[in-house]
């Protein structure tokens, strides 16, 4: 039987703001990128969050970004790669901390917004970031944009790879998002986004807003969990992926 992973991101919340529904959202995912207190969170909401994930058998992983609070680590900041590679790291092992802490364990790293956007096409931001996890743990596995410059450079740096699709974005003819300054960009209909993540899964290719298949190799699917219909999201994700005979399972042990 085929398989999939279905990740979110989540622990965005941050002393009395609150962001997403986690405990509704770790009910339907079968992976979590957990913030680790530069773009969002802190380590009340880290064990939380680690714990929820935990009783529902979630695998978790940290999801670092720029030290962007205001920003929610969506905004573009000057650190060269190395100061990039110890940022990764710190968080890394924040996230490492507070998972044991509530009894579970971290089994990969994904990069956040505007981060992850750099790096996607940066070389030298992406292998930052992959050395970052190689230093820390090198049998961490690396959730990467497919076709990006992250997995090129989780590859480069032997780490266990996972190509990943965003269920909630829409793509460019290059394989790469749709900026959110543009229309478009973030997709917000339930049904729909179920219908098309279906159709890239089965199909094995991106779909992007032309139309036009491009082949990928897809292993997880990520709906974001601060979008105002996350749960409905991913609930409609799961369902349309598992009526169809397609499992979903962490690409990691719990």
């Amino acid at each position: 039987m085929q398989s999939v992973d279905l990740n979110c991101d989540c622990g965005e919340s941050f002393g009395v703001y609150e962001m997403g529904d986690d405990a509704a959202m770790l009910a339907i995912v079968t992976s979590a990128n957990v913030a680790c207190g530069f773009h969002a969170g802190d380590p009340e909401v880290m064990a939380t969050t680690f714990r929820i994930a935990k009783e529902n058998g979630v695998a978790v992983g940290a999801h670092p970004g720029f030290p962007d609070l205001w920003g929610f680590g969506r905004r573009r900041l000057p650190f060269s790669p190395r100061e990039i590679e110890r940022l990764v790291a710190y968080q890394i092992g924040a996230a490492q901390a507070l998972a044991a802490y509530a009894g579970h364990r971290i089994t990969h790293v994904k990069p956040h917004g505007a981060l992850s956007n750099i790096a996607m096409e940066d070389h030298d931001v992406a292998r930052a970031i992959a050395r970052a996890v190689r230093a820390v743990d090198p049998d961490l596995a690396f959730l990467a944009v497919t076709r990006s410059a992250l997995e090129q450079a989780g590859v480069a740096e032997r780490l266990t790879v996972v190509s990943e699709i965003f269920a909630d974005r829409a793509y460019t003819e290059c394989g790469l998002l749709l900026p959110r300054t543009q229309d478009g960009a973030v997709l917000h209909d339930p049904e729909a986004v179920a219908t098309r993540v279906l159709a890239m899964v089965t199909e094995g290719a991106l779909i992007a807003v032309t139309g036009q298949r491009i082949p990928v190799s897809i292993q997880s699917i990520c709906v974001h969990g601060d979008t105002p219909n996350a749960v409905a999201m991913a609930r409609a994700v799961r369902r349309r992926l598992e009526a169809a005979g397609i499992a979903l399972k962490p690409f990691a042990g719990v």
